[in-house]
């Protein structure tokens, strides 16, 4: 289905990134990986899944703090693909604690990585997928972007900022090719979200899988964590000409978390 396209994706070495990017990579999309930490074994992973429709795989190691940085991921995926079709801004990071104690370098930063990324990478983008006629942005957002929880001022002022800088961009491009779009997830058992899950295990004295239970039961009434494979299911979705009218939407996938 997306043969010839070329998909960036964002934070895409582990977690949610990847799955995103394995998912586009097995409809045929080139592939733009970005992350820190080990790429090879992440850049084989996409391009086995993606070698029946002979797709090419490429890595920048961008911190997306940067704005010159991610300056030059665009340019090397202008340079080497002939530009970004797919953008999906998923970067992510996370500090927990009360506002009064949440360190202001710690705000900067996860407003950087979270919500700024997505605007220097956009900015960027649309004016190729104006050209060509045909674009798809996804804006890994969160269960977070559209309800709150406490010690956590920094994630979910950035990602309700990511709600509503979705919805504004959707609406200049409305009458495009260009669709843009929030994923909203809520637990997903990345390397971040364990991070919570083996803190919450010391702080409570119990075991890993009983932490995992506690904290499903807080929020997220299906008791199940949300998959990257699922959400890379529903990007491919966003991805198809089924979906040429879902514009400017905020899709919860959260296993009921914003229904209550």
């Amino acid at each position: 289905m997306l043969k010839g396209k070329c998909a960036l994706v964002t934070g895409s070495t582990s977690g949610i990134g990847l799955g995103i990017a394995l998912s586009l990579a097995r409809q045929g999309a080139n592939i733009v990986l970005n992350g820190f930490g080990d790429a090879e074994a992440p850049k084989a992973e996409v391009a086995a899944v993606g070698k029946d429709h002979g797709i090419r795989v490429g890595y920048h190691g961008a911190d997306m703090s940067k704005p010159a940085e991610i300056e030059a991921l665009m340019a090397y995926a202008q340079a080497e693909f002939g530009g970004v079709d797919i953008l999906v801004n998923n970067a992510g990071i996370q500090y927990v604690a009360p506002v009064q104690d949440f360190p202001a370098e710690r705000w900067d930063a996860i407003i950087a990585i979270n919500l700024s990324s997505a605007f220097h990478t956009t900015r960027l983008a649309v004016p190729g997928m104006l050209a060509k006629g045909w674009g798809r942005i996804i804006n890994v957002a969160s269960a977070h972007g559209l309800v709150a929880s406490a010690q956590k001022s920094a994630y979910v002022a950035a990602k309700h900022g990511l709600v509503g800088f979705t919805k504004s961009v959707a609406l200049e491009t409305a009458t495009s090719g260009i669709t843009v779009n929030a994923i909203c997830p809520g637990w997903v058992l990345t390397p971040l979200v364990q991070k919570q899950v083996d803190a919450r295990a010391a702080a409570e004295g119990v075991d890993g899988e009983e932490a995992k239970r506690r904290m499903l039961a807080e929020k997220q009434p299906s008791l199940q964590f949300t998959t990257p494979d699922e959400l890379g299911e529903l990007s491919v979705f966003l991805c198809s000409s089924a979906a040429n009218n879902v514009r400017g939407q905020a899709w919860a996938m959260d296993g009921g978390w914003t229904a209550q």
